[in-house]
């Protein structure tokens, strides 16, 4: 019985191997058509993205664009990862955590001095200060308003603040006075969702504090020297270990390009970095593995929290539900993070695939999810 069984499994086999050999060659042909027609979209000069797929035994890299000089955009070309950045402090924080030197709950003042925090939440005539934990900072739920984008009391938001400034580099202390300067609290700490970097401005100097060094180096020393990833560094502060294959792409708020202004070193610990996809790719891969953090420690980035319609935050990770974004969307998942260049990170667990890449484009920030969506339709449309 067991040999006929054998016997049967060996032309399904064949069957399997011959459908594969067709399908993934028409997956990757609607793959470049989509890739090409979204690069075409008025407002995107560069972009680069990567997918792999254990299940399909596929991976793929795109490039598209040029540089100002006229040297070509290619798969290797190192971007800003603005806000994928986050991730990456969230994981220090859980390895802290892990070694036993802080806990998730922990309040934040325990960490840094008082000339840094005093004052910092004032809600309804309260000081909330000293109810911050870390959790609350790393979910975007301490009440904290945002320095990059909401509107202070007096002055203007960093992000018209660099664009006035260029060439000014900003320290994390002078990131922090700056929000002290002339931003209110939203509300008291846990109570609610608003997203903010102003939270990982705070984990950033909590790990400094807990390490004593700077953030580079705690990122060179846990993340980046472990995982081999050589073409990532933080952007302004320190130099990849591998020699880049170009500049970094060129960054663009519409049609203003702004990849090198030394302004941009006011994303720091809520997203600074420099990386390829490759090492990203890489990164994320480790992560959902479970070769960077724990298992306990994963499953606590994944408690989440409603931060929209279909999409929910956790500690520094970001998941989409595509059917409640809308229903007739297939039942998929995505869980990793965006940033605000069209930057982007995700794992999909049903397909079993990776999605790293950028459109280096602020507007885009919608369409980079819309174009991982119509990637994922492909995926799962392919007959393998």
């Amino acid at each position: 019985m067991k040999s006929r069984n054998l016997y049967l499994l060996i032309p399904v086999m064949f069957v399997f191997q011959f459908l594969a050999t067709q399908g993934l060659p028409k997956m990757e042909r609607k793959l470049d058509r989509l890739f090409q027609k979204t690069m075409n979209k008025q407002l995107l000069k560069q972009g680069v993205f990567r997918l792999e797929s254990k299940t399909l035994d596929f991976e793929k890299s795109w490039a598209f664009g040029q540089f100002k000089n006229g040297q070509k955009v290619v798969a290797e070309s190192p971007f800003h990862t603005a806000s994928l950045g986050k991730t990456f402090t969230a994981v220090v924080i859980a390895l802290l955590v892990e070694e036993g030197k802080i806990e998730f709950d922990s309040p934040m003042h325990h960490f840094l001095p008082d000339t840094l925090t005093q004052g910092l939440h004032i809600w309804e005539g309260k000081d909330w200060t000293k109810e911050i934990t870390l959790a609350h900072l790393l979910q975007h739920r301490s009440g904290l308003s945002d320095y990059f984008e909401d509107r202070p009391s007096i002055g203007e938001n960093m992000l018209k603040e660099i664009l006035h400034n260029r060439d000014k580099f900003w320290s994390p202390k002078e990131i922090l006075d700056f929000y002290t300067a002339g931003f209110q609290a939203r509300f008291a700490p846990g109570t609610d969702y608003h997203y903010t970097d102003t939270e990982y401005v705070l984990l950033g100097l909590i790990i400094e504090e807990l390490e004593k060094k700077p953030l580079h180096e705690v990122f060179e020393e846990r993340i980046f020297t472990p995982l081999g990833l050589a073409s990532t560094s933080m952007h302004l502060r320190s130099a990849p270990r591998k020699k880049p294959v170009g500049p970094m792409t060129e960054i663009y708020f519409d049609d203003l390009e702004v990849s090198q202004m030394s302004s941009l070193s006011s994303d720091w610990a809520g997203g600074g970095l420099q990386s390829t996809t490759q090492d990203i790719s890489t990164f994320l891969k480790a992560l959902v593995e479970g070769r960077m953090i724990q298992k306990e420690s994963l499953e606590a980035m994944q408690d989440w929290t409603p931060a929209g319609k279909g999409v929910y935050y956790g500690y520094g990770l970001m998941q989409w539900r595509l059917n409640e974004l809308f229903p007739l969307l297939p039942n998929l998942t995505l869980v990793g993070h965006s940033g605000f260049t069209g930057s982007f990170m995700y794992y999909c667990p049903e397909l079993n695939v990776y999605l790293t890449g950028t459109f280096n484009q602020s507007a885009f920030q919608n369409g980079a999810i819309k174009f991982l969506i119509d990637v994922l339709r492909h995926m799962r449309d392919t007959k393998v």
